[in-house]
């Protein structure tokens, strides 16, 4: 009879009420920035539990932003800056700098403003040590005009005005016919000791050297040796300090490479070039991201193309010379940035290509890389940055 399943489905009830309260919720928070020409629509926030490393399938809030494809969080994060890559072809042409501000508590983002990053396809930012000016790589696809570092001024409610300083890079190499025709810039970052501005110029194969001085109107100025020449080709792409600012690693895209220098006072000296490409195998390469693991041991740079892989380097700590100790296909296309959750122990690729973000577990006393534990769908991913108690 009907009457007698009752008390097991009462069982089954509390059970089930169990089953649910005992799964492990979000405890922290991830940025995800994107490429919107398909049906991602900006930045979307997603809740991550750093016990099992998993992304909660529904977003927490979704910005709508035109292809904010980098992401830079203030120190204190309460303000978040996102480049818009428009350019010629796209629904926006104008290629743009939109700001930010994150409620404290709750985490909610809401819009401040927008100003215009005089430049096309803006692919990278960085906020000077001091907060005072976004530095932005306007990248530009087309050589007229061609790849210029824009100096965008911030203001302490996190307000963008109009830039004070476009500075045009270049002129491009012309080694490779296809790429190099112009400058094309990829990034722009502080130096450690804040006496300077490093951008990369993948159209040049060159870094450019400037001081800043923000008590000047027009803050960088070409630094005493104003540029470090590289292979010719090479398309040097993003550059990474040591955290005791005496060394940094440079991703070269085109050839696959990564490039290692003792630095000191805006001065670079080379001291090893070490190849990514799977020997023996015909194939595309290209260079991506690069990190440093949280307590600095390791080194970890993604190389795209055909390849698809992270190589993980342990890094020497005196020289800052790096010694590969695994690679490992990332399972999908494209694998243009990552990120560490907050423990260490897992990291999280964004697979643009394939529209992924693929979380793999990280052994943080050996570095190396493990078991995939997520493959979370998402549109045309391009960045990762988990949102912290800092």
């Amino acid at each position: 009879m009907p009457h007698k399943f009752l008390p097991w489905l009462a069982i089954a009830s509390a059970m089930s009420t169990f089953t649910l309260q005992a799964q492990p919720m979000p405890d922290t928070e991830l940025l995800m920035g994107s490429y919107t020409q398909g049906k991602s629509e900006g930045i979307y926030r997603f809740g991550f539990n750093s016990q099992t490393g998993m992304i909660d399938a529904k977003p927490l809030q979704v910005i709508k932003s035109d292809n904010p494809s980098w992401l830079t969080l203030s120190k204190d994060q309460r303000y978040l800056f996102a480049v818009n890559e428009n350019g010629p072809g796209q629904k926006d042409v104008v290629g743009k700098v939109s700001s930010f501000a994150i409620d404290p508590k709750t985490r909610q983002i809401t819009p401040i403003n927008q100003v215009q990053s005089r430049g096309e396809e803006p692919t990278h930012s960085s906020l000077s040590y001091d907060g005072r000016y976004l530095f932005v790589a306007n990248y530009a696809v087309n050589p007229d005009p061609g790849g210029a570092l824009t100096v965008v001024p911030v203001g302490k409610d996190g307000t963008l005005s109009e830039a004070v300083q476009v500075l045009p890079l270049g002129p491009g190499s012309k080694v490779n016919s296809e790429r190099q025709l112009s400058s094309h810039v990829h990034l722009a970052v502080p130096t450690p000791d804040n006496k300077y501005v490093v951008s990369a110029d993948l159209g040049a194969d060159k870094l450019f050297v400037y001081r800043y001085d923000a008590s000047q109107a027009k803050p960088l100025q070409p630094a005493k040796v104003p540029t470090v020449q590289l292979p010719g080709g090479s398309g040097p792409r993003h550059t990474l300090f040591s955290s005791d600012g005496k060394h940094a690693w440079l991703v070269l895209e085109m050839t696959a490479q990564v490039a290692v220098f003792d630095y000191h006072d805006g001065g670079f000296k080379q001291t090893q070039l070490v190849d990514m490409k799977n020997k023996g195998v015909d194939e595309k390469n290209g260079g991506g991201a690069l990190h440093t693991s949280p307590d600095g041991k390791f080194l970890y740079v993604t190389n795209r193309g055909d390849a698809n892989q992270v190589v993980v380097f342990r890094i020497d700590q005196a020289s800052g010379k790096l010694e590969e100790i695994q690679r490992r296909s990332l399972e999908g296309k494209e694998p243009r940035e990552f990120a560490f959750d907050p423990t260490g122990k897992f990291m999280l690729f964004a697979n643009q290509k394939s529209n992924q973000i693929v979380t793999v577990r990280r052994d943080p006393q050996s570095g190396m890389i493990g078991d995939t534990v997520q493959k979370f769908d998402a549109d045309s991913p391009s960045y990762l940055r988990f949102l912290t108690d800092k």
